[in-house]
């Protein structure tokens, strides 16, 4: 966003909500107040409540603001649907970039779900998903070889699984369950597209666990 553009108002309130992403990353949300976000904003605390309400109303900006679609939809765009396999994996890989850029969106997510029982999600999921629902609907349309399944059913699908692949990233870091795993990506992308089990063709035998 160019500041050089924006409004002595806009500018104050993009002020107000950087600082109180700040100091939700740093201290959590419960431990900050709205006097903690004004200092650090170098606002009076009155300046904060021309422009939000209270401190949720600040952070429910914030998720919607934080969130990596913005930076993940243009890339979608302009990547050709023609060859599904291709344009998963761009997908997938811009999504989990774009998380690893912006870190600090997952503990927002984490404060959400916490301490909020991810009551503010209808409203961002209602702001991104028809931003987001034209891409999926090129994806079906260019697949078809795709089975018929619902964009909805596929938008979580995606998003779950290449979601849980960044956090899984997360948590095995440093340890021995991350080792020879440099191709876990491949195998994410693998898995959303053809799933986990064998087709007949590829062993001879129908799939059992008997």
């Amino acid at each position: 966003m160019d500041e050089a553009l924006l409004s002595k108002g806009e500018r104050t309130r993009q002020a107000i909500l950087e600082a109180a992403y700040e100091l939700f990353i740093e201290q959590g949300y419960t431990a900050t107040s709205m006097r903690q976000i004004a200092k650090r904003a170098d606002l009076a605390l009155s300046g904060i409540y021309n422009h939000f309400h209270n401190k949720e109303a600040i952070f429910a900006e914030l998720l919607l603001e934080r969130h990596p679609y913005r930076q993940v939809l243009p890339i979608l765009l302009k990547t050709p649907t023609g060859e599904i396999e291709a344009f998963v994996r761009t997908a997938a890989h811009g999504m989990v970039a774009e998380l690893s850029r912006q870190s600090g969106f997952i503990k927002l997510m984490l404060i959400e779900i916490v301490e909020f029982n991810a009551c503010h999600m209808p409203q961002v999921i209602s702001h991104v998903f028809p931003e987001v629902l034209p891409i999926i609907e090129r994806f079906v349309q260019a697949g078809h070889c795709l089975r018929e399944i619902p964009p909805v059913v596929l938008f979580r699908a995606f998003i779950g699984l290449f979601f849980s692949y960044y956090l899984t990233e997360l948590i095995v870091s440093g340890t021995h369950l991350a080792l020879n795993q440099s191709n876990a990506f491949d195998h994410f992308v693998d898995i959303f597209l053809h799933g986990i089990l064998k087709s007949p063709s590829e062993d001879g035998l129908q799939n059992s666990f008997s």
